[in-house]
This record gives C-alpha cells, structure tokens and sequence, in this order.
C-alpha cells in the first residue's frame, strides 16, 4: 500500500520506528524491575541507534544504573547521558 506523492512503503519509512519503541520499552521495563533504582522521573529516547536518558535523578548511583541496565540492551557505545542531578536537600 503506498500514500502521498512519495509512494514510500511501509518497510521504508516506518523499519526503524517499530524497534525504536522495542527497545524503549524494553529499557523502561529493566529500569522499572530494579528496586534499587528510582527511575520515574527518567525518560528514554532515541536518536537513530543512540538510547537518550533524560530527566532527574536524585542520586549518583540511580544515573550509574540507568546507564548500565540500557548498555546491557543497545551496547555502551549507543548510551547517551543526558540527566539532570537533582538531590535532595540538605538542611
């Protein structure tokens, strides 16, 4: 089936999008299952083959295993670290 006066098919423009959400998924899942992280204010995208975590972390050992869990999916070369520190206060 094609559309638009480009007549792309499926497979040629959607071949990525399908194992983008895969993979988004499967880091949200691992991310989610470890109980020593807290991972919900971490937020995944990707940028062709690059993994991008954003978002807040509250400690050094949350971004340290964030990072670990989506290099063992996509590889460390594919990891791209773009959270923000946002530690509690201290009085």
């Amino acid at each position: 089936m094609k559309f638009g006066p480009d007549s792309y098919s499926h497979d040629e423009c959607c071949s990525q999008g399908h194992s983008s959400a895969s993979t988004i998924a499967t880091i949200e899942a691992a991310l989610s299952a470890d109980p020593d992280i807290d991972s919900s204010a971490i937020m995944i995208r990707m940028l062709g083959p690059i993994v991008l975590l954003e978002g807040f972390i509250t400690n050094t050992a949350d971004r340290d295993k964030a990072i670990s869990l989506a290099a063992m999916i996509v590889g460390p070369q594919n990891v791209q670290d773009r959270m923000l520190s946002r530690f509690p206060q201290q009085d």
